[in-house]
């Protein structure tokens, strides 16, 4: 799992779903007549009218897309998955305000390069595109330097919503990959088309693309 979730998070839903099954049952016991009232007071909804999925987030409608190595400025960093968006947020900031001092343009979306994770946290890097190499060496500084992005053959999926149910997506992703027997790299790119100031605005617009072995 690219994105690990924590065993609280998981206890937290059956937890939840137990009690309200219990709930059930208790009001049906004292109610013997309870279940016919319910099934009078709240009928079942047609086909016709039924509203429909959203599966804007699962990330289950994949392309197979051939990445290009890009000439690239870049920032090293870290950080535990409660304060990735932010973490990574910084780090494009700190790259556009370095581009600006030394004069570079971008040519692409910001990009976040997840090299190594685990249950705590990642290591990434944070880039963002240039046009072409530089012809001399810019000056830069606060750790970012200039380098290029990662090639080769990903899976590009989709999410679309609040940066906090990204989970959701990447769960989608590894069954995905389960499920169609690919074994993926413990490397994959998140682009951001658009990243929202918070973690929890619905704005947020990444395209993801895991690196396939």
């Amino acid at each position: 799992m690219f994105r690990p979730i924590t065993a609280l998070r998981s206890l937290a839903l059956v937890v939840m779903a137990f009690a309200a099954t219990a709930c059930l049952a208790v009001a049906l016991i004292l109610s013997p007549g309870a279940a016919q009232a319910q099934a009078q007071a709240s009928p079942q909804a047609s086909p016709q009218t039924a509203p429909p999925v959203d599966n804007s987030n699962d990330g289950s409608s994949p392309i197979t897309v051939e990445l290009k190595g890009r000439p690239a400025v870049a920032l090293a960093g870290s950080a535990d998955w409660d304060d990735g968006m932010h973490a990574i947020a910084d780090a494009i900031d700190r790259l556009r305000v370095e581009m600006s001092k030394a004069g570079l343009e971008p040519a692409g979306n910001p990009l976040a390069v997840f090299v190594e994770t685990d249950d705590k946290g990642f290591r990434y890097e944070a880039m963002i595109p240039l046009a072409s190499q530089p012809e001399t060496a810019p000056v830069l500084s606060n750790g970012v330097r200039i380098a290029t992005s990662p090639a080769g053959k990903t899976m590009k999926f989709e999410h679309r919503g609040s940066y906090d149910e990204i989970d959701t997506t990447y769960e989608a992703i590894t069954a995905y990959l389960d499920e169609k027997g690919l074994e993926a790299q413990n490397l994959f790119v998140e682009e951001y088309l658009n990243l929202p100031k918070t973690s929890e605005d619905e704005g947020a617009q990444v395209d993801i693309y895991v690196f396939l072995k």
